[in-house]
């Protein structure tokens, strides 16, 4: 039977992936408090729904950065989903665009920035940004940027809270490597680097150790928009001083976020760092959710805490590796009608209708 939530999803999943590729999804840094802490955040958090509005239409439309989407949703940035379905970011691009939800391609994807590009040859208006990593190798890291551009991607998403890898134990204990055939495929059109086997460790841990510049500062950023006319995101803000600096730093979209637990673990969830950060923000940057959703519920808390529009991660890669573009397709699905249904048993016809008010304790 198909499955009817992204839990079932999840569970399925696990027949169709190898165990390295299963651990390297799922798995959160050290005892992985943080990875589950983003969910139960959710739980944490109750409703305080409006009765006896007329809500037999719902409008769940909104924009990014002046592009439209039909909800406010985008796909988190993950690298190697080859390692779920050969289609791997082709098919998630495609499932996105058709839906009408943002994408984010990771730079360690494993298929390129131009071949994920070419999705929009048939889906002209798909918001598509792309997510940086800055390498060691400025001219590696200009090079990609500069690709990105040309490409036609919306914006670029710089992802600040990796200076090292975090320590994933499952990884390491797995030694993860890609599998023979599989590349990050931008890399290698750029410079031939590749995931190296490391005995006794994860070989992407050691690949950000080597390449990555683990002395990236708030500097960086004048350079990063020096080099590229896009408008300029950062992923993995979780305090309202650093909100602020971004903003001072002329950076349009933040996205809170931990990383999926992936890095500091002990971290604050991201639902629990959303309402300092948007008020520190106060509407001069938009503001975007990323961790542990679920369920359109999850979506509708995150919106009434102020987000403009969330974040799905591994609840893509459950679907693409169950059915691969039909599986990321149904996710999507899943998410817009339980998004609907809950504005409707809340009160609201529209985004604009879910505030602070719908959140108990009320909030602002």
């Amino acid at each position: 039977m198909q499955p009817i939530n992204l839990f079932e999803y999840e569970q399925l999943a696990k027949q169709h992936l190898s165990q390295m590729a299963l651990d390297y999804y799922s798995s959160g840094a050290w005892d992985e408090i943080t990875l589950r802490d983003n969910r139960a955040a959710f739980e944490r958090i109750k409703l305080r729904p409006r009765m006896l509005v007329d809500v037999s239409d719902r409008n769940l439309t909104t924009s990014i950065l002046g592009q439209p989407l039909e909800l406010p949703l985008l796909i988190a940035p993950m690298a190697f989903q080859c390692l779920a379905h050969p289609d791997g970011e082709i098919a998630t691009a495609t499932a996105a665009a058709s839906a009408g939800v943002g994408m984010i391609l990771s730079t360690l994807a494993t298929k390129t920035i131009e071949e994920v590009a070419a999705v929009r040859q048939n889906f002209p208006n798909a918001l598509q940004w792309f997510q940086l990593y800055i390498h060691k190798d400025k001219s590696l890291t200009r090079a990609l940027v500069e690709r990105a551009y040309t490409a036609g991607y919306k914006a670029l998403c710089l992802t600040v809270d990796a200076p090292v890898l975090g320590q994933r134990e499952r990884d390491r204990r797995n030694e993860f490597s890609l599998p023979l055939g599989l590349h990050a495929a931008n890399l290698a059109t750029v410079s031939d680097l590749d995931i190296p086997h490391a005995p006794g460790e994860s070989g992407l841990f050691t690949y950000f150790a080597q390449q990555l510049n683990p002395a990236l500062t708030w500097k960086d950023l004048a350079w990063l928009q020096s080099i590229c006319p896009l408008p300029l995101v950062i992923k993995g803000i979780l305090r309202g001083d650093d909100a602020v600096r971004a903003v001072e730093c002329g950076v349009k979209a933040i996205v809170v976020s931990n990383h999926g637990g992936r890095q500091l673990d002990g971290a604050i969830a991201s639902l629990d760092a959303l309402a300092e950060i948007v008020a520190a923000v106060d509407s001069r940057a938009e503001v975007l959710l990323d961790g542990g959703i679920r369920r359109g519920t999850d979506i509708l808390k995150g919106l009434a805490l102020g987000a403009k529009a969330v974040l799905i991660g591994r609840p893509i890669l459950w679907g693409l590796a169950v059915a691969g573009i039909g599986g990321v397709s149904h996710i999507l699905s899943l998410l817009e009608h339980e998004l609907s249904l809950a504005m409707a048993l809340s009160g609201c016809q529209t985004l604009q209708d879910i505030d602070p008010s719908l959140i108990t304790p009320p909030q602002g």
